[in-house]
């Protein structure tokens, strides 16, 4: 089978979307499919048997310079002159920016490649309409629909002019129509699955839900010395759907003096948990980490007692995953499709309700007090994460995902 991947952003360290793309490329090429791969900048790593064609973003949103130095006319280029103009507005043009160029990159490409499958990673531009006009069989991954990082934003204290631009931000109705077209849509959960039929009202009979993996030969146990009352979080603390600030408060009602650490993407990216973790007085039991590598993140796995994972809504989650790899137990809230990752509760974790820093501080406390459990817990949560979340699983049902879609086109 000869598979076109699509996905805005390709790097494994802008995120989901980067990670997404790394282990199914690998895995799909592992078992003997031709992968091509569509990419956005940043650019993933190289990967064997897995060709990429490169698409060309100049970040408007984020890097405010109408001319680049190192190409001073490139803005009055029609598409890059509209993501210019779109960001000044607050809008986040590279969405559907890069479904245009996709769509250009595809046109040539098709000239001597034929592509059984074409499969997108929930970019969902209206580009992809074109696309479409190729009678290709088309899939895409939506995570989760982009309502929910919506709704959760507006839980917390804002200005109009900040609202606004939330509203601005999130391209939903492009999303929802875009999605509709779609010959079928592939998530990572049934609590997902539920959401995107909520949020863009796409059928469930046209849904088909493969669980991410876990690369378990990264993320395994390592024996070492446990620093005592220690707890790790690891994801980004400004995005407002992981309950951040529940943990914080949590902190504060614990029996136990408590240190967190949490590993984040760095300085630039926090706004406004300080001025919570000032208002908690909780400066000297926090360490933030910054960007750290792989190595660096198992082995702080191993160094700590408890995992925390308070989302009040999760796609999937990676970090419960990770941390369950490493034989962490992890205390999670029930938001979103974290309870099909974690599991039974008090068997391979600790379930607590979303939003609620007084179960979430009774959780850490009996952890905390009863060491045989988090042994218990931790052996069983690497046992799960073994037995049902694994790159090579999801690749097969992946490919038999395509094949129905390449089935209905006959």
């Amino acid at each position: 089978m000869k598979i076109c991947l699509l996905s805005y952003r390709g790097n494994p360290y802008c995120g989901g979307q980067g990670i997404y793309l790394m282990y199914v490329a690998r895995e799909l090429a592992k078992l003997g499919h031709q992968v091509h791969a569509i990419v956005g900048p940043p650019y993933p790593f190289p990967i064997e048997g897995v060709t990429y064609h490169y698409i060309d973003n100049h970040n408007y949103f984020n890097i405010k310079d109408f001319v680049k130095p190192d190409k001073p006319f490139a803005t009055l280029q029609p598409l890059n002159f509209y993501e210019f103009m779109a960001s000044k507005f607050g809008i986040f043009p590279e969405i559907e920016s890069f479904s245009i160029r996709a769509y250009c990159k595809l046109r040539e490409l098709l000239k001597t490649h034929h592509f059984d499958i074409i499969h997108d990673n929930q970019c969902l531009g209206y580009g992809f309409l074109l696309i479409k006009q190729f009678g290709i069989p088309f899939v895409s991954t939506i995570h989760h629909p982009l309502t929910i990082d919506r709704s959760t934003w507006f839980e917390y204290p804002s200005s109009f002019f900040l609202k606004t631009k939330r509203i601005l931000y999130y391209p939903l109705v492009m999303q929802q129509y875009v999605a509709n077209k779609m010959d079928m849509i592939i998530t990572v959960s049934h609590d997902s699955a539920k959401e995107i039929y909520n949020a863009f009202g796409v059928p469930l009979e046209k849904q088909r839900v493969v669980y991410n993996g876990m690369d378990s030969s990264i993320f395994y146990p390592i024996k070492t010395q446990k620093r005592p009352n220690s707890l790790i979080f690891v994801g980004n603390v400004e995005d407002r759907k992981k309950g951040v600030i529940y943990m914080l408060k949590a902190l504060t009602l614990t029996k136990h003096k408590v240190h967190l650490t949490i590993v984040d993407g760095g300085a630039p990216n926090r706004n406004y948990v300080p001025k919570w973790i000032d208002k908690f007085n909780l400066n000297d039991r926090i360490t933030f980490t910054g960007k750290i590598p792989l190595d660096k993140l198992v082995k702080l796995y191993a160094q700590t007692q408890i995992a925390l994972c308070p989302s009040l809504y999760e796609g999937f989650g990676f970090p419960a995953a990770e941390a369950m790899a490493c034989e962490l137990p992890v205390i999670a809230a029930t938001g979103g499709a974290l309870p099909e990752v974690v599991g039974q509760h008090m068997k391979t974790g600790i379930l607590v309700p979303p939003r609620d820093p007084y179960a979430l501080a009774e959780a850490i406390d009996y952890l905390i007090e009863h060491p045989q459990v988090r042994e218990r817990i931790g052996k069983a949560a690497r046992e799960r994460v073994l037995k049902t979340f694994t790159w090579e699983n999801a690749a097969k049902q992946m490919v038999k995902v395509y094949q129905e879609a390449i089935d209905a086109y006959r």
